[in-house]
């Protein structure tokens, strides 16, 4: 059960992670092609702008359970480290139990009303004639700390540091 667990938090992190990398890639196209615009042929689109603040925010947000999986946080404890394996395990469980999964899921429970609301007006970029679908982006948060849960949980279960 454990295993089948673990290997489903693996399958989401490879997707978490394809989806940075295009954000990434989107990100990088988007800039570019802003500056080149702009500063080439002096034109400016919204869209593009746009576009490059939501690939920012789903890099941002999906980097955070990417991050997690990957042992990529910085830890702060000075003491663990004199400290032994067994010392590490139960922080690691006590952190998980007391910080990670509470405020994570007070993430999602409390914004899940705006996100309800958001979904149900469609609702687009706040600037004249920009890009539609920020009620997708905005799904982006509550899912990303869905998964920044199910990674801690995996952490924890697979016996490796939070």
């Amino acid at each position: 059960m454990i295993d089948r667990y673990l290997r489903f938090c693996r399958m989401l992190d490879i997707a978490a992670r394809g989806l940075c990398s295009v954000a990434a890639l989107a990100l990088a196209a988007a800039v570019l092609l802003i500056v080149v615009l702009r500063y080439g042929f002096g034109v400016g689109y919204i869209e593009l702008q746009d576009a490059a603040s939501y690939a920012f925010a789903a890099l941002a947000i999906f980097s955070i359970p990417v991050c997690l999986a990957h042992q990529g946080h910085v830890r702060v404890e000075v003491i663990s480290e004199k400290l032994g394996e067994r010392y590490r395990r139960g922080s690691d469980i006590v952190a998980l139990v007391l910080f990670l999964i509470p405020v994570f899921g007070l993430l999602i429970w409390a914004y899940w009303p705006d996100l309800a609301y958001s979904w149900s007006i469609r609702e687009a970029s706040v600037e004249t004639g920009g890009l539609g679908g920020l009620f997708l982006l905005k799904t982006a948060l509550p899912l990303a700390a869905a998964l920044t849960i199910l990674q801690g949980i995996a952490a924890v279960l697979a016996r490796r540091p939070l």
